[in-house]
């Protein structure tokens, strides 16, 4: 018997799987969800995810036209399978790196990738934006949206839903429904259901009973309406997406691809729409370690293929995630107003283990941050003391709730940001760069910045007793330095920064934990006869005015360091500077923050560095203030010798 051809490497772009008959789809399923093992095994990455939908993406790309399809996979966490049928196969073991394939669906990555997706429940509206500018301009093609689940938590999924209509059928949902938490026990009935309801036949002989129907006096056409729809919705369970406007198919075997192939084939030739295909899928499909844990290998560090053991980190300080959880339990032991909320990423946040400790006075809202700070706002304004757990680039997606429900109204909402500043291989899209300028510029709101692990615990208590209004604290991701933990926590003055080093000819201002690169820099200007000031403000609001004023007043230089963009802490010294009159005097100042570009994924301190945030970006800086010839040092203020 000859042995059968890889399948996978015939396959470099859709139309070569489109080539293939229908009967060599599940070896190539089988090669494909292989690969994505291997690459995830070496790179580390999202694998769970991706191995569900490895039926489902070779049926779309299989049944429909893409690119000319604009396929479109809400959050992009399933998207490494997308991404070997799509031409990248052979930079696949380059994801997450620096410079290599994102790890989310990426505009200028691919044509294949028309929009890029990392947060939840944008694909419905981005796959109807496709869809209705299509029909307007008269261009042909579908546009297909894959959403999950737990992604349908979302207000913004129903929101787009509800809008759909005016795309008709040129808009196909995909709903991948991999955690059981919608559809009822999928088997041969309803497979055989779907693909009936989904059919020409029976779309046209619903057409003509609609014909007949509106013959009929109108409270008949309304009940026959009504009829067909709790027909098919008892059947199949898709009452919902009925009353929001589309033709609903399903539930289907997401791994069974005899069952999707034809129904996609339906859906794609269909008159009806919007249609939503119900598939139900399972996490870590196919790969025995994956299937067995409790998270489905969702996020995983790089791995054993073959056993499925993950690389362990070397051993180190507690991460700034777990050093909150602790600390927040603390004051929860002894506080019984304290609870937690977080928008469904409580391991993320450390909050598993606060719900371990206090289930009923933990919150899992699902992926609706916008209702986690509104609820967090009506749980301080009946007297309890919330801490909304949510990383910085999740809150950006309930900014009106901060604005309007919080601030405004002076309610003491506890905010945690985890994943403050650069984030390493997840990249740009889940970069903590812009809380400090949009918190800062709130009215009653209080930002802290953690330097190190052992102040995280003090801000923590510090948010926990501090009734005056909003207030929150920003902390990276990744392990703290390795300083010893407090054993009793300290309250925190509001707008009270420290002098971590006194010097007379520079000063560095550090918000969070740059302060570790800013005392090195000091080290290295002590070197060239520089005696240097090393702040670490702690809050970039309120500012401790007294402290920059006279480190402004009395130093040759200053320079503010921050993990932030433009408009966050530097503005505010800026500004204060400007109004207290100290720039009519000559002052020599420059702020160090992020770059204005969207910085591409690499190892942390690779991308702080090339953001010029470093030790050496400090000097560099320090140096450029000054004038680099030391006759220029003697000129400045009278106060440095040449």
């Amino acid at each position: 018997m000859m042995p059968k051809r890889n399948l996978l490497d015939q396959v470099v772009w859709p139309s070569d799987l489109r080539a293939l008959r229908p009967d060599q789809l599940p070896q190539l399923a089988d090669e494909l969800r292989q690969e994505v093992i291997s690459a995830v095994g070496t790179t580390g990455g999202h694998l769970g995810s991706g191995l569900g939908v490895v039926e489902l993406t070779t049926a779309i790309h299989y049944v429909f036209n893409t690119p000319d399809d604009r396929l479109v996979w809400d959050v992009g966490h399933q998207c490494y399978p997308h991404k070997i049928l799509t031409g990248r196969r052979d930079r696949i073991r380059t994801l997450r790196q620096g410079g290599g394939l994102s790890g989310f669906t990426k505009r200028d990555e691919s044509p294949y990738d028309p929009f890029g997706a990392a947060h939840s429940s944008t694909s419905i509206s981005a796959a109807l934006g496709f869809a209705v500018a299509r029909k307007l301009s008269g261009q042909p093609g579908k546009a297909i949206a894959v959403i999950g689940d737990g992604s349908m938590s979302a207000g913004m999924a129903y929101e787009a839903m509800n809008n759909a209509r005016a795309a008709g059928n040129r808009l196909i949902v995909i709903l991948n429904d991999n955690d059981m938490s919608i559809a009822p026990p999928v088997g041969g009935l309803s497979a055989y259901l779907a693909r009936l309801v989904s059919s020409r036949e029976f779309l046209g002989l619903r057409d003509i009973a609609r014909k007949l129907a509106r013959k009929l006096p109108r409270p008949l056409m309304i009940a026959a309406r009504k009829t067909d729809a709790f027909a098919r919705g008892m059947a199949m369970g898709g009452t919902l997406f009925d009353e929001l406007g589309f033709y609903y198919v399903g539930p289907i075997d997401g791994h069974n691809l005899d069952q999707l192939i034809p129904i996609l084939e339906n859906v794609r030739d269909a008159a009806e729409g919007p249609c939503l295909v119900h598939v139900v899928t399972q996490k870590g499909k196919g790969y025995a370690p994956a299937e067995a844990a409790a998270d489905k290998y969702h996020g995983v560090q790089k791995f054993d293929v073959i056993t499925g053991a993950q690389a362990k980190a070397p051993a180190g300080p507690p991460s700034y995630t777990g050093v909150f959880a602790q600390a927040l339990m603390a004051e929860a032991r002894r506080d019984e107003t304290i609870c937690a909320i977080t928008a469904a990423m409580p391991a993320g946040t450390g909050l598993d283990k606060f719900a371990a400790a206090f289930p009923d006075r933990t919150f899992d809202v699902g992926i609706a941050e916008q209702h986690a700070v509104t609820f967090a706002a009506g749980l301080a304004a009946q007297g309890m003391r919330p801490f909304c757990a949510i990383y910085s680039t999740f809150l950006q997606r309930a900014y009106d709730q901060v604005v309007h429900d919080v601030a405004l109204q002076n309610l003491p909402v506890r905010f945690a940001i985890d994943r403050a500043g650069l984030v390493g291989a997840d990249g740009s899209t889940h970069a903590g760069s812009f809380d400090i300028a949009y918190l800062a510029t709130l009215p009653n709101m209080v930002v802290m910045a953690a330097a190190d692990e052992a102040e995280l615990v003090h801000m923590v208590h510090t948010c926990a007793v501090h009734d005056d209004g909003p207030i929150a604290v920003r902390y990276p991701r990744g392990n703290g330095v390795g300083v010893p933990l407090p054993e009793t926590p300290l309250r925190l003055e509001i707008g009270k920064g420290r002098i971590m080093r006194e010097g007379r000819h520079v000063a560095i201002l550090s918000l969070g934990t740059r302060l570790e690169e800013a005392l090195k820099a000091a080290d290295t200007l002590e070197a060239k006869g520089l005696s240097t000031t090393v702040a670490d403000l702690r809050f970039a609001k309120p500012l401790d005015e007294a402290m920059i004023r006279k480190l402004l007043a009395t130093h040759d230089v200053a320079v503010t360091i921050e993990e932030g963009a433009v408009g966050g802490l530097g503005g505010h010294v800026l500004t204060l500077a400007s109004d207290l009159g100290l720039v009519d005097a000559g002052l020599r100042i420059r702020t160090m923050r992020l770059p204005d570009v969207f910085q591409g994924q690499d190892k942390p301190e690779k991308q702080y560095a090339e953001a010029g945030l470093d030790a050496t970006a400090i000097v560099d800086t320090v140096l450029s203030a000054l004038g680099r010839e030391s006759a220029e040092y003697g000129r400045t203020r009278g106060s440095i010798n040449p």
